[in-house]
C-alpha cells in the first residue's frame, strides 16, 4: 500500500472510530457538543476530537483507534495531552455558558474485535 492510500485508510479509520465512540457516549448519557474542534491555526492547541457533556461534567474526550486496547490506553503523550488542555482552555473560554461545568480528560480506546473502552478522567489538567 502506498503512503497516501495508508494515509486515507488511517483517517478512514479514525473517523470510524470517533462514530463509535459518539455513540458509546450518547448512549452513557452524554450530550455531544462538538466533533474534531479545533482553535485557531497557530495558537498552539490540539484539535479536540469530541467535546461533550453529562449535567455538570464536560468532557474533553480524545479518541484512539489502535490494535490493542493495551495500545489504545498509553497513546495520549504528555505533549499532546498539553495541547488539548490549551484547546480545552480555548473552548471553555469561547463558550461561556459551559464555564461552571466541572471539566474532564477522557480517552475512549477503539481496537478490532473489542467494544469501545471508555476511560473518564484519564489525565487532570489544572488550567482553571
Amino acid at each position: 500500500m502506498n503512503r497516501a492510500a495508508a494515509g486515507r485508510a488511517g483517517y478512514a479509520r479514525g473517523k470510524w472510530a470517533e462514530t463509535l465512540a459518539a455513540w458509546l457516549l450518547r448512549a452513557k448519557g452524554y450530550r455531544i457538543l462538538g466533533r474534531r474542534v479545533a482553535p485557531p491555526r497557530g495558537s498552539g492547541a490540539g484539535e479536540i476530537d469530541i467535546v461533550a457533556r453529562r449535567g455538570r461534567t464536560l468532557a474533553f474526550v480524545e479518541i484512539k483507534a489502535r490494535p490493542s486496547a493495551e495500545e489504545g490506553l498509553f497513546a495520549v503523550s504528555p505533549q499532546q495531552q498539553r495541547r488539548l488542555l490549551r484547546a480545552a482552555a480555548w473552548f471553555t473560554k469561547n463558550q461561556p455558558r459551559h464555564a461552571m461545568c466541572d471539566i474532564r480528560f477522557d480517552v475512549v480506546v477503539v481496537a478490532p474485535g473489542r467494544w469501545p473502552l471508555h476511560l473518564p478522567d484519564a489525565w487532570r489538567g489544572d488550567f482553571l
